[in-house]
């Protein structure tokens, strides 16, 4: 019988890591609300030398995951759902 104690604290101890790993991970799908597009959208297209285009299609992505990933380029894993916009031909649609 002792033996088998371990079992509901190891339950208790997986359950609390993972609801951890769930919150403190910053950024994601769904991270942003909806009038939070257009600043993430700034911040996200304020290199570019097509700031129009960038906007359009970044606010976009953004109104459909709720997600802009950090930086001007790259870093696109942050929110698979903006990643995974595609054009017709197949390449990335959002920037």
């Amino acid at each position: 019988m002792a033996r088998s104690s371990w079992v509901p604290i190891a339950f208790f101890l997986f359950l609390t890591f993972a609801s951890t790993v769930q919150t403190v991970s910053a950024g994601g799908e769904g991270s942003l609300k909806l009038e939070e597009c257009s600043k993430a959208c700034e911040d996200r297209c304020s290199a570019t030398s097509h700031k129009k285009p960038c906007l359009f299609f970044c606010n976009y992505c953004c109104k459909r995951c709720l997600c802009v990933p950090s930086g001007t380029h790259g870093n696109k894993e942050e929110c698979p759902c903006y990643n995974n916009i595609k054009t017709k031909e197949g390449g990335p649609k959002c920037p």
